[in-house]
C-alpha cells in the first residue's frame, strides 16, 4: 500500500522582506554592470581590422548582456587612417584603410530588475493542510497567519540552544543527553508558564510591574523577574532558615504576581 501526501506551495510577497533586500539587489545589479563594462574593456581595447571581427565581437556582446541585468546597444563605427602628410591642392584626401570600432551603450534592464526586486521580497509557505477540510477551508492569507502565530514558539527553542547552556556541557552517555533534554524542557515550560502568569496578572489587576530600569511595564518577562532575585541570600542557623535581608518592594511585587508565598523561600 503506498501513501502519497499532498503539498501545497503558496508563495507569499513581504513588504518587510523588500526593505531588507533591497541594498543585496543594488549590489547585484552594480555587480552586474561592472562585469559588462569588463567585458567590453577586454574585447573592445581597441579597433578591428575588418568588419566581420567587429561584428563577431558585437554578438559575443549581446550575448554577454542577454544573462545580465543590463541592456547593450553596440554600433559599429567606421574609423578611416589617412597616410602621412597633407593632400595637394584640390585632391580629395582618401583613407588608406577602414578600421571598425565598437560603440556600446548599457542601460538597465527594467523588467528584469523589477521582476529580481519582486522575487527578492517573496518566500514559499509548504504545507500539508488541503485547501478544504470538515472543520475550515484555509486559504493562503489563513494558513500565512497560522503559521506566523508559531513564531512565539519557536523563539522559545533558542533557549535550548544557547551555548551558554550547551556549549558548557558534556554528556558521554545517550541516556544522560535524553535526561538533560527532558530537565530543559521543563526548564523551559516553568519559564514561559512564569511569563504567562507575569502578563495575565498585569491585564487582569491593572496593575503594572517594575521593568528595567525601574520603569512600569505592562509586559513583564521571566528574565526580567529573575534580575530582581539576584541579591537572595538564605542564613542557615541549626534548623532554622531566614533571609540575609528582608524581601524588597519591587520583589514582594512579583511574588504577588506569581502567587507565591514569601515564606517558602525560608520553609521549604
Amino acid at each position: 500500500m503506498t501513501l502519497i501526501t499532498c503539498y501545497r506551495a503558496i508563495v507569499v510577497h513581504s513588504s518587510a522582506n523588500d526593505k531588507r533586500r533591497q541594498k543585496r539587489i543594488d549590489r547585484i545589479i552594480k555587480n552586474s554592470k561592472d562585469e559588462l563594462e569588463k567585458t567590453i574593456k577586454n574585447m573592445v581595447s581597441q579597433p578591428f581590422k575588418c568588419r566581420p571581427d567587429a561584428e563577431i565581437a558585437a554578438e559575443k556582446l549581446a550575448k554577454a548582456a542577454e544573462t545580465s541585468l543590463h541592456k547593450m546597444r553596440v554600433d559599429i563605427a567606421e574609423i578611416p587612417k589617412y597616410g602621412k602628410g597633407r593632400p595637394k591642392t584640390g585632391e580629395v584626401r582618401k583613407p588608406q584603410r577602414i578600421e571598425y570600432d565598437l560603440k556600446v551603450t548599457i542601460e538597465d534592464d527594467s523588467e528584469k530588475i523589477e521582476k529580481l526586486r519582486l522575487d527578492a521580497g517573496c518566500f514559499v509557505l509548504i504545507t500539508n493542510v488541503p485547501i478544504q477540510d470538515k472543520d475550515q477551508n484555509w486559504s493562503g492569507a489563513e494558513l500565512l497567519r497560522l503559521y506566523k502565530e508559531q513564531d512565539g514558539i519557536e523563539k522559545n527553542f533558542g533557549f535550548l540552544k544557547d551555548p551558554a547552556i550547551v556549549n558548557a556541557i558534556f554528556l558521554k552517555k545517550p541516556q544522560r543527553v535524553e535526561a538533560l533534554g527532558l530537565v530543559l524542557l521543563i526548564s523551559l515550560l516553568l519559564w514561559r508558564l512564569v511569563e504567562r502568569n507575569l502578563k495575565l496578572y498585569v491585564k487582569n489587576t491593572g496593575n503594572l510591574l517594575p521593568g528595567w530600569k525601574k520603569q512600569l511595564t505592562r509586559t513583564p518577562t521571566s528574565f526580567m523577574m529573575t534580575t530582581k532575585f539576584l541579591n537572595i541570600l538564605i542564613i542557615t542557623v541549626g534548623k532554622q532558615r531566614k533571609l540575609a535581608k528582608p524581601f524588597n518592594k519591587t520583589q514582594l511585587q512579583y511574588l504577588e504576581a506569581l502567587e507565591v508565598n514569601p515564606k517558602c523561600f525560608v520553609s521549604p
